[in-house]
């Protein structure tokens, strides 16, 4: 698992409480946090599966369902 930053909790925050897509502009006000930071922290949890992008649009992404390799290991 990913370690999460202030930003990066932040805007996994924005999107769960919204519960639908927000663009790039919308999140920026809502976390009150500097646009850099929040592109730096879309860019991350995209990077790691943890949000989506569609159109410039973000959301939460959808839980993997864990394959058989990953449930043999458990």
């Amino acid at each position: 698992m990913v370690k999460l930053n202030k930003t990066d909790e932040l805007v996994i925050d924005a999107l769960k409480k919204a519960g639908k897509e927000l663009t790039f502009q919308e999140i920026v006000s809502i976390t009150g946090e500097k646009p850099k930071k929040v592109f730096t922290s879309l860019r991350k949890l995209f990077e790691n599966e943890l949000i989506d992008a569609k159109a410039r649009k973000y959301t939460l992404a959808e839980p993997k369902q864990a394959t058989s390799s990953e449930e043999d290991e458990e």
